[in-house]
């Protein structure tokens, strides 16, 4: 029989199911959301005939039903008892950030059938309290943005398989808008001369080639990464011997726009070129009030 992992995927609604989903299918798991619990079964006999290069399954549930809740749990023992191996993830948030993020999509939450958003989260979750209590793995997404999510999971569930066992987030910001509270490298390029007072780049970022020339044919600017590329080198492999999974670097410039974009693009493609897992997010970019 061809082996297959599952991974099911569950939890409160509006704490991120949709993302984690997505996450899922950049990791090339193969998923499939709102499955009926009844059709897990089918689900593992399609991927264990012969023939089959389905190794890794990622199937979304939700339970809001006794019959729904009674065939999840029978599902899942029936994968137990044919030996194929599962493990739940269940998703959560707090009252006030469900609440927030149903006001901000102006969704109805399921269960509330009278619109009060925070009856259909209590109900939620005392229905859902016997599978958080088989959870193999519970991540509180409340104070989570999406990218962290996406890095949360891939550490989890990549980890150990990805060469250098390391996933790197490299952040370009403004200090305008203030320093991302979740780096644990800050490094500080304001001292690079300022695109913004070139008015031919102004209006463009650290992306595009003609920026990207200003700032990198600098000679500052390549004594400057040499060190930096180096400090890297030198710390990653203490990070990874201590057992980090997750190392966000952010580099800051004055708007975030200009130069620490394409320094954070620099660093990022030096990190991958070295066999690292590295995701590159522009915080700043496309703010109404940019400046370098």
């Amino acid at each position: 029989m061809n082996e297959v992992e599952f991974t099911i995927i569950t939890g409160l609604s509006g704490a991120g199911k949709s993302e984690t989903m997505k996450c899922f299918e950049d990791m090339e798991y193969f998923c499939i959301d709102n499955l009926p619990p009844t059709l897990i079964g089918k689900v593992a006999d399609l991927c264990s005939v012969p023939g089959s290069h389905v190794k890794k399954v990622a199937l979304g549930v939700d339970v809001r039903g006794g019959a729904f809740f009674d065939d999840l749990f029978e599902a899942l023992d029936d994968l137990k008892r044919r030996g194929i191996p599962y493990q739940i993830l269940f998703l959560e948030a707090s009252d006030i950030a469900l609440v927030k993020r149903f006001k901000e999509t102006r969704r109805r939450h399921p269960l509330s059938e009278e619109g009060q958003v925070i009856d259909g989260i209590n109900l939620e979750r005392k229905i859902m309290e016997p599978l958080r209590d088989q959870a193999d793995m519970v991540i509180d997404t409340g104070e989570l943005e999406a990218f962290e999510l996406k890095d949360k999971i891939r550490s989890m569930f990549l980890g150990s398989d990805k060469q250098k066992g390391l996933l790197i987030s490299v952040i370009s910001f403004g200090y305008k808008y203030g320093v991302p509270i979740y780096a644990d490298l800050v490094m500080d390029v304001r001292f690079l001369p300022n695109p913004h007072y070139i008015d031919e780049l102004k209006e463009h970022d650290g992306t595009e080639k003609d920026v990207r020339s200003f700032v990198l044919d600098r000679k500052e600017t390549a004594t400057f990464m040499k060190k930096f590329l180096n400090l890297l080198t030198f710390l990653l492999p203490h990070y990874i011997s201590e057992g980090k999974t997750h190392l966000a670097i952010a580099i800051g410039c004055t708007g975030g726009t200009h130069r620490s974009v394409a320094l954070a693009e620099e660093s990022a493609k030096f990190l991958a070129d070295k066999g690292y897992a590295v995701t590159t997010r522009h915080r700043d970019v496309g703010r109404s009030t940019r400046k370098g």
